[in-house]
């Protein structure tokens, strides 16, 4: 790579990565993407679909294997634009949006934003309260919840602000430290668990299941716009079988252990899910020598994920018109995640209800951008590197106005469609109480709508080059990490 990403800082913002520089390797997209998930909220969840769906073991591992299937083969698809363009995927959405009407999308993905980086926060700055209070004996108040909170999104702010090799070599090892954990977690569970009760719990219902499907993939849902972020320094005739497979792969090692020992948990421990933060009942159930470590690496990782987040977002504000530099855009998010993070601890009685309402708020927000971006993409072969940098009238993808009101039409539409169809703690749409919102399913509305609405209506133009590559090997006979 040249000065841009070689160095300690990674200094490219939106600008498309030349050819020279993309010397990424598809291969890298896996520890990425277990680090990406590397949180005990998947534990919390778990135990919600015990308690929550009534589901039992069975019925739980066709959720946490469905789940990250259809969430992160999502991902997957969509970081192929990355390769293709070079660019951060809310960059790439100016060719579908037009360069004023991405400000739209871009606005209310950067705002969700918020919501993710501000949960983490949350969930990284318990993990601290719990191992000082199991270590030290040093209980949680005011003073403690602020300073543990600046000290995880100080530590979040400066891994992001890095850039992409920082991000990788912490992936990296995370992988290798929270995979280790783990075992020694699952061991302890398999030699100190009543299995009679948890093989013997009754089936839940399959519309529950259904229900724990889209919850569960609602968290994957959210990065789907970040996956041209990590795959835009891969060479444009890498494997796209490969980056989705290493994708989906990365993901579901860590989700598919994390949510059935989350549910196992919950069979000996019904109020796990309920309780008033995701973190401390870890302590409870675990002794401390296996505890402490576990909750320090596992701190490590929601840290990573908060700096993929805020990396990511870096990116969003400046598609918005935020003309800094990106580690200085990253700030932004910090501090918003600051002041939100301490309303949801301080505040906020049920860590779970909130965090699974914004899942599915989250999802829905996203989802229209992706049913337009993702018909966009079967029908575009390469992007216009110098149309997506012009924010003018000359650029190409000035459209309209700045608009591509075909893009913008339909993803109105489904945002409006999807949010009929959806229901949470404080709001309920007016469609919500059939099967569709009562199984969690609005924002598969979203997405089915957004697609269809974009493809029959006519197609966008605009005035781009012709290829100059070589055709991508889409049909690669080998799944190729």
């Amino acid at each position: 790579m040249s000065a841009e990403s070689d160095g300690a800082i990674e200094t490219r913002g939106l600008e498309p990565v030349p050819d020279d520089e993309r010397t990424g390797r598809v291969r890298e997209l896996f520890p990425t993407w277990v680090a990406a998930n590397i949180s005990v909220l998947l534990l919390t969840m778990g135990a919600g679909m015990v308690v929550f769906n009534g589901l039992n073991i069975w019925q739980i591992l066709v959720v946490a294997l469905a789940a990250p299937v259809v969430s992160y083969g999502l991902v997957g698809l969509i970081s192929i634009a990355g390769k293709r363009g070079g660019s951060p995927g809310m960059a790439l959405s100016r060719a579908v949006f037009g360069q004023r009407g991405n400000l739209f999308p871009g606005s209310l993905i950067w705002v969700a934003r918020w919501g993710w980086e501000t949960i983490n926060a949350v969930t990284g700055a318990y993990a601290l309260l719990t191992v000082l209070d199991l270590l030290f004996g040093i209980k949680s108040n005011t003073v403690l919840i602020v300073v543990t909170l600046l000290l995880f999104v100080g530590c979040t702010f400066l891994v992001s602000g890095l850039g992409i090799n920082a991000l990788r070599v912490c992936s990296k090892w995370s992988t290798y430290l929270f995979g280790g954990f783990s075992v020694l977690v699952l061991g302890y569970l398999v030699a100190n668990t009543d299995w009679s009760a948890v093989l013997d719990k009754p089936a839940g219902s399959t519309a529950m299941m259904i229900a724990g499907i889209g919850t569960l993939a609602a968290g994957g849902i959210s990065w789907v716009p970040s996956g041209p972020d990590f795959t835009r320094y891969l060479p444009r005739t890498a494997s796209s079988k490969g980056m989705v497979g290493a994708t989906v792969g990365g993901a579901g090692v860590v989700v598919l252990p994390m949510v059935l020992m989350g549910a196992v948990m919950a069979v000996g421990t019904p109020d796990l899910a309920s309780a008033s933060d995701p973190v401390s009942f870890i302590g409870e159930l675990l002794p401390t020598w296996i505890a402490v470590p576990y909750l320090l690496i596992a701190l490590i990782g929601m840290l990573l994920i908060n700096s993929m987040s805020m990396y990511s977002a870096g990116f969003t504000a400046q598609t918005l018109g935020i003309r800094v530099p990106r580690a200085w855009a990253v700030s932004v998010n910090a501090v918003i995640s600051l002041v939100f993070g301490f309303l949801l601890m301080v505040v906020a009685t049920s860590f779970f209800g909130s965090f699974i309402s914004f899942l599915t708020l989250l999802a829905v927000a996203f989802s229209a951008w992706i049913g337009v971006f993702g018909v966009d993409m079967l029908r575009r072969r390469m992007y216009d590197g110098e149309a997506l940098m012009d924010t003018t009238r000359t650029s190409a993808y000035w459209y309209r106005g700045g608009f591509a009101w075909q893009a913008m039409a339909a993803w109105g539409i489904a945002l409006v469609v999807g949010l009929l169809f959806t229901r949470v703690d404080w709001f309920a749409g007016p469609l919500s109480a059939g099967w569709i919102g009562e199984n969690g399913l609005g924002w598969a509305v979203t997405v089915l709508v957004a697609a269809l609405v974009y493809a029959v209506l006519p197609r966008t133009t605009a005035v781009e080059p012709a290829p100059v590559v070589a055709p991508e090997p889409e049909c690669a006979g080998a799944l190729s990490i």
